[in-house]
């Protein structure tokens, strides 16, 4: 299981990475690897204002359809078009090439407040 550090984590097992003014969003290796294999991903449309803690989209796997939330507010600038004709890069390149959404936050503060790799690692271990 993967823990990266130069991302911030929701409790919700969202990651997010600030690249220059967008937040990049996604999974966590531990959401996809407790989902099993991703079969089909809904994202919102481009231009979508969203709160922290609200859901945006909707992973469905083998074993279960699960939503995604925001990990910070803002506005949806782009989605990764990829996840229509290939879900599976949520299971094989969680941090990389199945990013789900590039946010403009509207209070860039947000980011700081969510946890740290090692917070993170520890939140998970005590939900198991």
């Amino acid at each position: 299981m993967e823990f990266r550090d130069d991302v911030r984590y929701a409790r919700t097992h969202e990651w997010a990475r600030r690249e220059g003014d967008v937040v990049v969003c996604g999974i966590s290796d531990y959401a996809q690897d407790s989902l099993g294999d991703v079969v089909f991903v809904q994202l919102p449309e481009v231009g979508v204002v969203k709160k922290r803690g609200e859901a945006f989209g909707v992973v469905e796997s083998v074993k279960t359809t699960s939503d995604v939330h925001m990990p910070v507010s803002g506005k949806i600038v782009e989605i990764n078009e990829t996840l229509k004709e290939r879900p599976d890069l949520l299971n094989t390149s969680p941090f990389e090439e199945g990013w789900l959404v590039k946010v403009q936050p509207t209070d860039p503060a947000e980011l700081d407040e969510l946890l740290s790799a090692d917070d993170y690692r520890k939140y998970v271990e005590e939900e198991e």
